[in-house]
């Protein structure tokens, strides 16, 4: 288990209003939430303490409890659970354990609360045995549940698939920030995200001991390969921006040394370093020498991450930590059902 140091720090993120234009409905905390008319602020309906819980972490808990009702929704196709309703009766109530099948870093044991807490309409009792950051064992409890049998099945695969995809994003992201331990650099998340996911998979990225690149298109200018062309050029693609967006931190992508002094001399406070070896990476951090901060790109591995990071570099950018690692393998084992 890992100290609370070690675990995801909370993080400055804004809260979403999602209000409805007048004689428009607007989707966002789902059915019996308590929303108000069309003109109000739409409320969380999640429990207030599991809610001040996702906001420590940084996350939206409206997002999430939209999150919750849209996997339920898809799972229930308007219907109902026919296997659970079949064979378990009304009234059985059970204690369910979230466990790890094997070793790995949790994420999102909160959000899988929200999931389960919003198909479990009577008594619901959660028992947290990890918390979200957490390095844990095949066979370690992470969550226990205790609510009526059926809607713990109903809700079960909605709670683990969200539960499995983060900490398999979180148990990614610790590998690599293993691999650059007692180096300045930290590896660093995209845009590379599900749709309708991101905040999440990044909350995810954060509990593995990375760091989150921009959340949005609005929130920081990447000037790339395409932009450069339609602007004629890498130091007339910055200039567009910084004069047109003069507040906005502007990151630019190069792909040689020239480049890098074009951009440098031009002002970017940032630069991503496309496709260079580590020699070559050597070299544009003793170019720039502290004017701007550098980000490697492409050809990285965990093999060799700590050739990059020896270079000096910031940061790593790393896209496969959200659209491509594996799931962690977890499980619900249920105890013994009683009748209520």
């Amino acid at each position: 288990m890992s100290t609370p140091e070690e675990r995801p720090q909370p993080v400055d993120v804004p809260l979403i209003n999602i209000s409805a234009p007048a004689g428009q409905a607007v989707g966002g905390c789902g059915d019996g939430c308590g929303c108000g008319g069309d003109d109000e602020v739409y409320e969380c309906g999640l429990d207030p303490a599991l809610a001040a819980l996702l906001v420590n972490a940084g996350l939206d808990p409206v997002l999430v409890e939209d999150v919750a009702y849209r996997a339920i929704e898809e799972d229930l196709d308007g219907g109902v659970d026919v296997t659970s309703a079949a064979t378990v009766p009304e009234d059985a109530v059970a204690t369910g354990d979230f466990t790890a099948r094997e070793a790995g870093v949790v994420a999102g044991i909160h959000v899988a609360e929200a999931i389960l807490s919003v198909v479990c309409t009577e008594e619901f009792a959660v028992e947290r045995h990890v918390a979200d950051g957490d390095r844990v064992e095949a066979g370690q409890k992470l969550l226990s549940v205790t609510t009526r049998t059926r809607d713990l099945l109903t809700g079960e695969r909605s709670a683990l698939n969200i539960m499995c995809r983060l900490s398999g994003i979180a148990t990614a992201t610790r590998a690599w920030a293993d691999a650059l331990e007692g180096y300045k650099a930290r590896v660093r998340d995209t845009r590379k995200t599900t749709p309708g996911l991101r905040s999440l998979e990044k909350y995810a990225v954060r509990c593995g001991g990375g760091v989150n690149h921009r959340m949005s298109l609005s929130d920081a200018a990447l000037v790339k390969d395409n932009h450069v062309i339609a602007a004629g050029g890498v130091a007339q693609a910055f200039k567009a921006v910084r004069e047109a967006f003069p507040e906005v931190p502007i990151e630019v992508e190069v792909d040689t040394l020239h480049q890098v002094r074009e951009v440098l001399d031009a002002g970017a406070d940032l630069i991503l370093l496309d496709n260079f070896t580590p020699a070559e990476t050597e070299e544009a951090v003793t170019l720039v020498a502290g004017r701007a901060v550098l980000e490697s790109s492409g050809r990285l591995t965990l093999e060799n991450a700590a050739a990059y990071a020896a270079t000096g570099v910031d940061y790593l950018a790393v896209g496969a930590l959200t659209h491509s690692s594996p799931i962690l393998d977890i499980g619900l084992d249920l105890r013994e059902a009683e009748q209520g």
